[in-house]
């Protein structure tokens, strides 16, 4: 597991490196110039020219749908062990993962529906999805109830005659900002009477269905995501036909736990990414500012975090290779332990460098003109997004627990 990257990741590796180099560190200024447009025209919810542009060369270079694990059709078909220090390069720039057709929540959403989705479901929308020609989201967290445990949820679906009625509120759905939001994925009540983790299902619903109302978004510290977004929805009287349910009615729980295995550590490598892109910023600020007649970077307490974030982040690293190999090799369900540490690990050593960065850069770090206050607003995030940090430390414990008591 600790071996080299297999030559498959060396030659994307090297390629996304090389694509990065000449289309996306160039591009970041403008991005953030056509973005800054659209908000002072009144309209955020719109895509930056330059990432369709972008996608069209990328898909070209065969940098595309990198992510899926099980190829369907000639896409995908990567291991998540060979996938990782892809996506962590994609965690560098936050708009570039959908350049390349892998961005959340379309990775999970599209690994769902090949895993899951019947051959109607699939070419209906799995395939306009890996063609990039539609975006997704995904429907789970609710106002009301502590979503961090999934069995509280409350939209309820509803079987009437040939069609399922859904009624609820979610909000943090992520991607049902982008104006090509096509699919929702779903997830509410069946069954509130049977078993506990038996009551839940998902269901796809077209993002344009008479009843399916975007309320707002949700900002993170004042960030609105746009036009990805992460929004309040409303579903009142939403019909569906009953084919439009995922593999059965009672299998939404099931569902989501093959999905946010994936996610996660899309998160951690991604998280990864963004960290050593803060530790490259905070060295070069330090190396560059005087103060008190010397440079920042000859003082001892920078030196200090400089090393604490080295460790930091190849401790992390190791830790997102060692569960994507679990997951590979064991499958998602039995490397849950790994997902889960690596899902507490990964965001903390983010936050915790990035923080740093900021300091070191000053009261410039806080501000607009630097990456870093936008990358801490997302990285504290991912600390509560698929789980919060206290239920995956909490299966971590109770996993350990339970190994011991197996041998008494």
């Amino acid at each position: 597991m600790l071996t080299e990257h297999s030559t498959k990741t060396r030659d994307l590796l090297q390629r996304m490196n090389a694509f990065f180099d000449q289309h996306i560190y160039p591009n970041e200024e403008r991005h953030a110039r056509e973005m800054d447009a659209f908000r002072r025209g009144g309209d955020a919810w719109q895509q930056a020219p330059v990432v369709d542009e972008l996608k069209v060369v990328a898909r070209k270079a065969g940098l595309w749908n990198m992510f899926l694990p099980h190829a369907y059709r000639g896409e995908g078909g990567i291991s998540n062990l060979d996938y990782a220090p892809l996506c962590e390069l994609m965690g560098r720039v936050g708009w570039s993962s959908e350049v390349f057709n892998c961005s959340a929540p379309d990775t999970g959403n599209m690994e769902t529906l090949e895993r899951y989705a019947t051959d109607a479901q699939k070419q209906r929308w799995l395939e306009p999805l890996l063609a990039g020609e539609i975006r997704s989201a995904f429907l789970m967290t609710e106002p009301a109830v502590a979503s961090s445990d999934a069995t509280n949820i409350q939209c309820s679906i509803r079987r009437d005659g040939d069609h399922y009625v859904i009624n609820g509120r979610k909000w943090f759905s992520s991607g049902a900002g982008n104006p090509r939001c096509a699919v929702l994925i779903v997830m509410g009540k069946t069954d509130a009477d049977a078993p506990r983790h038996a009551q839940q299902s998902m269901v796809l619903v077209p993002r344009n269905a008479p009843g399916v109302t975007v309320v707002r978004p949700l900002t993170v510290f004042g960030y609105d995501d746009a036009p990805h977004g992460h929004m309040e929805v409303v579903l009142d009287n939403v019909r569906v036909p009953l084919d439009s349910i995922l593999l059965g009615e009672g299998r939404g729980f099931e569902i989501a736990q093959g999905r946010l295995g994936p996610g996660r550590i899309h998160h951690c490598m991604r998280s990864i990414g963004a960290a050593e892109r803060a530790l490259e910023m905070m060295i070069d600020r330090l190396q560059q500012r005087i103060a008190f007649g010397k440079p920042l970077a000859e003082q001892s307490i920078w030196h200090e975090r400089i090393a604490e974030s080295r460790c930091m982040i190849d401790q992390a690293r190791l830790l997102t290779l060692n569960a994507a190999h679990k997951m590979d090799t064991v499958g998602n369900k039995d490397a849950r332990a790994e997902i889960a540490m690596i899902k507490v690990v990964a965001p903390n050593v983010s936050c915790k460098v990035v923080d740093w960065a900021i300091q070191a850069h000053g009261a410039a770090g806080v501000s607009q003109d630097f990456w870093l206050a936008e990358a801490y607003a997302h990285q504290r995030t991912v600390r509560i997004v698929d789980g919060p940090d206290e239920v995956h430390r909490n299966a971590i414990a109770k996993i350990e627990l339970a190994k011991r008591a197996a041998l008494r």
